[in-house]
């Protein structure tokens, strides 16, 4: 009888086995993908999320970042598979990269969509943290991949080699060089440039060699951090699209987490997100970002304070445009930006209308 109570209890144990809480199994490592360096500035936004991971949860939480697109074969298309598929756990990533698989993604891209606002910083923070942005978040769920932060790459500006640009004549027939997104082509194909999807890795020497005559990204986190102004001298700020990153898991990985654990990594991701945000914002903004980082001792050293001031005195021109010179812009791009809320979803971006007039 004694047998038969004790095999009873092992099987018993065994089958609860099934049924672990959370965090009983943590792994060694947990792999952060990244397609940065970790010296830009969301570089740093996502060592500094692993760290305080660690810190905060007495080093049970090991995360580690992989830079430079290590986890994807240097290929950022690839990346959305990957983290859903559970070969990467963690991604600070962009939606630009995650177009292919999850086109709702491509919300954030529209062409003058969002910086059409009146505070485009805000109408971005109320996006991602309204109804549109919870809709994703959903999205994503159903996909395997958990969203748990908000980071940001920044607005996408203009440069280009050849001569000013503040109307659509002026980026006629000029070669482009944009990411491998199909929006993209499409924006600026309707402008009459000739755009050219090239690698980012291969892109700087396609602009030192000519090759290209321009490109289009951030401010701080790409044209400042990577000298992109030592290359090409003019400069347009029309702030077209905006790139915000995403702090992500794999729906199993933060399964294995107990409920105290995600609790705290969500907050660590939410910190790490404002610290992204504020550095991609510094001297673009009202001035918030620059107090933040002030709050927290965390000015960088490696990025101006005021960037169009540094740009100038590096002999770039900045042209900033206004608004009627970006109207011009956007009536040539509508028939693009028509087509294409079709295919992000019209109640996704209706959702984002309503989050974005919240806040004006």
């Amino acid at each position: 009888m004694r047998k038969i109570f004790v095999f009873a209890m092992v099987g018993i144990a065994v089958v609860m086995m099934g049924f672990c809480p959370a965090g009983a199994a943590l792994k060694a490592e947990y792999k952060l993908s990244s397609n940065v360096s970790e010296t830009s500035g969301h570089g740093q936004a996502t060592a500094y999320f692993a760290k305080l991971v660690s810190e905060r949860t007495n080093g049970e939480v090991n995360i580690k970042p992989y830079w430079g697109a290590q986890l994807m074969a240097g290929k950022p298309s690839n990346e959305f598979s990957l983290i859903r598929g559970g070969a990467i756990d963690f991604a600070h990533s962009s939606f630009i990269n995650w177009a292919p698989q999850f086109p709702q993604g491509n919300l954030f891209l529209l062409p003058w969509f969002i910086s059409g606002e009146p505070d485009k910083y805000k109408a971005l923070d109320a996006i991602e943290h309204g109804k549109a942005g919870k809709m994703i978040e959903e999205m994503m769920d159903k996909q395997g991949i958990v969203v748990i932060g908000w980071g940001e790459n920044g607005y996408r500006e203009l440069t280009n080699s050849k001569h000013p640009i503040r109307k659509p004549d002026d980026i006629k027939d000029l070669k482009i060089r944009v990411v491998g997104s199909p929006l993209f082509l499409d924006i600026f194909s309707a402008l009459g440039a000739n755009p050219t999807n090239i690698n980012f890795a291969e892109s700087l020497t396609a602009l030192q060699q000519g090759v290209v005559d321009g490109q289009e990204n951030p401010i701080m986190s790409t044209i400042i951090s990577y000298k992109i102004y030592e290359m090409q001298k003019y400069i347009t700020i029309w702030s077209y699209n905006v790139d915000p990153y995403a702090f992500v898991v794999n729906q199993k990985s933060w399964a294995s987490f107990t409920p105290e654990q995600q609790k705290i990594i969500r907050e660590c991701a939410e910190e790490a997100g404002k610290y992204n945000k504020a550095m991609c914002r510094l001297g673009l903004d009202n001035g918030e970002s620059k107090a933040f980082l002030e709050s927290i001792n965390a000015m960088p050293t490696m990025l101006p304070a005021e960037p169009y001031k540094f740009l100038e005195q590096s002999g770039c021109e900045v042209a900033v445009l206004t608004q009627e010179e970006i109207a011009a812009f956007k009536e040539k791009t509508a028939p693009v930006l028509k087509n294409w809320i079709e295919k992000v979803g019209p109640e996704l971006v209706k959702a984002a209308e309503e989050d974005m007039k919240s806040v004006r």
